[in-house]
């Protein structure tokens, strides 16, 4: 399988064809953003990302980079500090004091309070 180039633009409808259970998950985490103040959404074959005046939040599809049956989404969040909640798939130290942060969401539920608060964390940062 072709690997998407990353930085294509594409729209929604494309990026979630056939995979209703990520687009449910992506709106759930769209919605909860939204709750905590506007962002703009830049959408690309590869991800979705989340802005304000950077980055700060993006979505993908694990099934367009890994076999196998994985996380439907994964929710990638940007920090100036290595969090240490066990709850991440994976960190990565991307530049110098900047840690992505990737959580793997299986269901609605998987956004719970604790999530919230980084999602806000990561928004606030990006102002």
């Amino acid at each position: 399988m072709a690997r998407p180039r990353s930085g294509t633009p594409t729209t929604l409808e494309a990026y979630f064809s056939g995979q209703p259970e990520s687009l449910a998950l992506f709106e759930a985490v769209r919605a909860l953003i939204a709750e905590i103040g506007p962002a703009a959404l830049r959408v690309t074959k590869s991800q979705i990302a989340f802005r304000r005046r950077t980055a700060f939040a993006w979505v993908w599809r694990p099934g367009l980079y890994l076999r196998g049956r994985g996380a439907p989404l994964v929710l990638t969040l940007s920090f100036r500090y290595r969090h240490p909640s066990p709850r991440w798939k994976q960190i990565v130290e991307a530049a110098p004091r900047r840690f992505t942060h990737h959580l793997e969401v299986h269901t609605a539920a998987d956004l719970d309070l604790e999530v919230r608060q980084w999602l806000r964390d990561a928004w606030a940062a990006a102002a």
